[in-house]
């Protein structure tokens, strides 16, 4: 998964980088260099393309990102194919890049297969040597560093805290250990336990036409609603990114039902400036007599798919 960058620098360094090349590209066009326009212009189209790409709706974002990185690795490959005065300290603008707009592993990787191109680069066959390589290898790690350590940070977090990053629910993990609790103790006990699947149809849309900001106030109005009209031992987790488990112990399914009919209303109640009314679809969901759990959970994956899908 690629790592979240706030929307308006994503805009500001598609645009930055359209105005560059573009402006290079008539820079030769103006000293009559027109041997070297073939590869500014097709960069200026796929800046372009990129830039409308990310204001336009229906795209994943990791689409333009992955054509502004390789628009760089194009422009700093050719320059160093065809221009000797080329400074090699441009290589690090690329592997800067694929850490910044790529997974680490991924980013990794892309760099760890792209390096060996040095090797193909005209003026740098005879010059690459140890020293090089070795350069090279300490950069990636070293970008890569920064990276690791903040990953691992946050695997340190997640582990210690259970509420889930974005709103005041339990985190996928922590839901499902708590469920699988509250369904072994029904078992033993010999007690009632229903769980509400509940679905942001909105939040996909918030997030790609208003920003992360939407989607957080969508969350925040959801489990405000929430945790104010259910009883202090029920539980709220996030199942996946648009879809919560409200765990209901004790509870038959008509008094599911109940909960469900409450709910809406009150989630209905709720206006956001973006987004207007915050819709919510929720459907309840039983275990059945002698049901795994595995199964049980299986069954409300399936359930929030198909409301999603709705």
């Amino acid at each position: 998964m690629i790592e979240r960058i706030p929307r308006h620098l994503m805009t500001l360094a598609y645009s930055a980088s359209l105005v560059l090349i573009a402006s290079y590209t008539t820079w030769l066009y103006a000293i009559g260099s027109y041997a070297d326009l073939v590869i500014p212009s097709f960069i200026t189209i796929l800046l372009s393309t990129a830039l409308l790409m990310h204001i336009g709706k229906g795209f994943k974002p990791y689409v333009p990102r992955l054509i502004l990185l390789a628009s760089t690795y194009i422009v700093v490959i050719e320059s160093l194919s065809q221009h000797a005065e080329t400074s090699l300290l441009w290589l690090g603008l690329p592997l800067t890049a694929a850490f910044i707009l790529l997974p680490l592993w991924v980013a990794l990787g892309l760099n760890a297969v792209l390096t060996p191109l040095v090797w193909w680069l005209t003026p740098l066959h005879h010059a690459a040597s140890n020293e090089l390589w070795v350069g090279l290898c300490v950069v990636i790690l070293l970008l890569a560093l920064p990276r690791w350590e903040h990953g691992r940070r946050q695997a340190l977090l997640r582990a210690t805290d259970p509420n889930d990053d974005d709103c005041n629910a339990f985190h996928k993990d922590t839901l499902h250990a708590r469920l699988h609790s509250e369904y072994q103790r029904a078992r033993v006990l010999n007690r009632r336990l229903a769980v509400l699947v509940v679905h942001l149809p909105q939040l996909d849309m918030a997030g790609e036409q208003f920003g992360h900001r939407a989607q957080l106030a969508l969350l925040e109005s959801l489990c405000h609603e929430v945790n104010r009209h259910c009883r202090d031992h029920d539980i709220l987790g996030r199942a996946d990114s648009a879809s919560f488990w409200l765990v209901l112990p004790d509870t038959s399914e008509s008094g599911a039902l109940l909960v469900r009919e409450r709910l809406q209303r009150a989630i209905s109640r709720c206006v956001l400036v973006e987004t207007g009314q915050v819709e919510a679809r929720i459907a309840a969901c039983l275990p059945r007599a002698q049901e795994a759990f595995e199964h049980f959970a299986q069954r409300l994956e399936a359930r929030g798919a198909s409301l999603s899908n709705a």
